[in-house]
């Protein structure tokens, strides 16, 4: 029944702690684009694919007391941590999750910036375009981001590093 509850808690469980609500809804994403069966619907929004269903997921299992959620003032701005409860943990035991091993390509992404995870995730939701045009796009959408091209490039790079050290 809360199947795609367990696998959002398999990703805090796999990660550790997560700084940052984008952050989250982009290692959720990318680990979609690159084969987990992940089914969280996502549109294209002012930082990148987002999913309302995913924010949803994460309020739900921070009110069943499965995830704890921070909020704290960073200068102009609220950021939020996220970590597995105890709870949390035990209802993952309990749960019968097929899932492929997540720890290293969650372990990976987590230590990626938001800001980078933010253009991977940009040009993962291109995907099905020519990579001048994809870049395009980058350079266009996230102008006041100033990504490069060799960040670009980099982002590229990065997806077929991650897609070949998860093998599933």
């Amino acid at each position: 029944m809360l199947n795609e509850h367990a696998k959002v808690l398999k990703v805090f469980s796999s990660a550790g702690e997560v700084i940052g609500r984008k952050k989250l809804q982009k290692m959720i994403y990318i680990a979609k684009k690159i084969d987990y069966p992940f089914y969280e619907k996502y549109d294209f929004h002012f930082y990148g694919p987002y999913s309302e269903e995913l924010t949803l997921r994460i309020e739900e299992l921070c009110n069943l007391g499965f995830v704890d959620e921070v909020r704290e003032k960073k200068g102009g701005y609220y950021q939020y941590r996220y970590n597995l409860t105890e709870s949390g943990n035990e209802f993952l035991a309990n749960h019968d999750l097929d899932i492929p091993p997540l720890d290293a390509c969650m372990t990976d992404l987590n230590g990626q910036s938001a800001r980078f995870l933010e253009l991977v995730s940009t040009v993962l939701y291109f995907d099905s375009l020519e990579r001048e045009e994809v870049k395009e796009k980058v350079f266009t959408l996230k102008s006041k981001q100033k990504y490069t091209e060799e960040e670009v490039d980099e982002a590229y790079t990065y997806v077929e590093a991650l897609k070949e050290k998860t093998k599933h």
